[in-house]
């Protein structure tokens, strides 16, 4: 921490002030309270403008939180919390597809309807391509622009690549883990109750690794260094206030902020499930790459990664997980989420891109190469969705996954021996071990 007590920083008064009227806004719209009804652009702006400065105090809460935690657990708190977004939206849509399901005893919708479940599924999909194909190259570029401008170079950014400490890979083993039994779920034809049950077990088993981490005194500044430096109990509060209020915010405004740009996408002509497979998604995992690209312009650019790292984790196991329990529940019984033959492609693209990107982190280092790879890929199929007729784009995803798996499968056979030592380290090694290492 800081050798000086900084004084009370109105950078916080700032984050907070600029929060509250989305956050109002979206509550009201709930609780049914009085509010004033703006058009869908506008307020976009401002349901945006609240995910904004609630990322900024969610940033600030996970650095202040490594006083009394380690580093790997209070970025998965962080990423947890900056994915809530993301739940409300994919689980707002899964909630409807249930309720669906119940009254037709079918996904299929009237003519001139989108699928709900089809729409589920577009979201979570198009969440986690978008989280890796632009989230982690942007963290690469921010780095080095951040690097670039200081002068030197990073203890974690060098050389073209954005390295990961070794206690990270924990969040490489388990984010690999899920990612080969996704690979199972487009040979389904729905996503089961039992399903959910094995992803959250992932889950629940990479909180446990993480909890045993070792604290790390950090170097705090700014607005986390006047939390961090207060008496354990009242820095307590404040990190959990914090963590609370962004928490609310981001559940009050997330889903709004994505309805409205989807209706203001759908003024324009566009069609619905590629705002709910592109647009949704950039706006839900807004929070999180905000978050990534604070740490990395503050050269941070390990933890950056490892925010975004924790965020796959999430999104990949226990949103996936939750996502059939929903459809259960919101529908009466315990039918799983229908999977069609363009939703069993979507899941693949997925998981291939999924293994791809672990496949980029076995030596726990990101390359700018590596970087390149995944947006190039990610942009090609997005573009491919947008451009190319619906059959087209089938083989395109056809294509993109078998291009994903083999480059995966060929990074994984050249740095077999690394793949083996991270995996054992992610596993077995005492984290108070790999947190010694250089």
């Amino acid at each position: 921490m800081s050798d000086e007590r900084p004084a009370f920083p109105a950078r916080l008064l700032l984050a907070a002030a600029v929060a509250l009227p989305g956050a109002y806004l979206g509550a009201a719209d709930y609780l049914g309270l009085p509010h004033p009804h703006l058009p869908d652009p506008v307020a976009a702006a401002v349901f945006g403008l609240a995910i904004v400065g609630a990322a900024f105090v969610l940033s600030w809460a996970a650095e202040a939180a490594q006083v009394d935690v380690s580093a790997g657990v209070a970025i998965a708190l962080l990423a947890l919390v900056a994915v809530l977004p993301e739940y409300a939206v994919d689980l707002v849509f899964t909630f409807q597809a249930g309720q669906e399901f119940a009254q037709q005893g079918t996904c299929t919708p009237p003519p001139g309807q989108a699928d709900p479940c089809s729409l589920a599924l577009a979201n979570m999909t198009g969440a986690n391509r978008v989280l890796v194909g632009i989230g982690w190259p942007l963290v690469v570029l921010v780095a080095a622009i951040a690097v670039r401008r200081a002068k030197h170079d990073s203890e974690s950014t060098h050389r073209g690549r954005v390295a990961l400490p070794p206690v990270m890979s924990a969040e490489v083993v388990f984010l690999g883990i899920a990612t080969l039994y996704s690979l199972s779920l487009p040979l389904r034809s729905s996503l089961t109750v039992v399903d959910g049950a094995v992803l959250v077990a992932i889950f629940a088993g990479y909180v446990w690794r993480l909890s045993k981490a070792p604290v790390e005194k950090p170097h705090l500044l700014g607005v986390a260094a006047w939390v961090g430096e207060r008496a354990r109990a009242s820095r307590r509060w404040w990190v959990t206030g914090m963590f609370a209020f962004a928490g609310l915010v981001i559940l009050a405004t997330a889903e709004h902020f994505a309805t409205r740009l989807v209706q203001t996408g759908t003024g324009l002509g566009v069609d619905e499930f590629l705002l709910v497979q592109w647009v949704a998604p950039l706006s839900s995992e807004s929070p999180e790459l905000i978050v990534a690209c604070l740490y990395a312009a503050r050269l941070a650019a390990s933890q950056s990664l490892g925010t975004l790292l924790s965020s796959k984790v999430n999104q990949w196991t226990l949103l996936v997980g939750t996502m059939p329990v929903v459809f259960a529940l919101s529908s009466g019984g315990w039918h799983g989420l229908p999977l069609d033959d363009h939703q069993r492609l979507e899941l693949l693209v997925t998981a291939a891109q999924s293994l791809f990107a672990i496949s980029l982190l076995t030596d726990l280092a990101l390359t700018t190469a590596g970087a390149v790879t995944l947006f190039a890929l990610f942009a090609a199929q997005f573009t491919a969705s947008i451009v190319l007729p619906a059959e087209t784009n089938r083989f395109v995803v056809l294509g993109l996954s078998a291009l994903y798996a083999g480059l995966a499968i060929a990074q994984l056979v050249r740095r077999r021996h690394r793949a083996l030592r991270t995996a054992r380290d992610g596993l077995l090694t005492p984290l108070p071990r790999l947190a010694e290492r250089p």
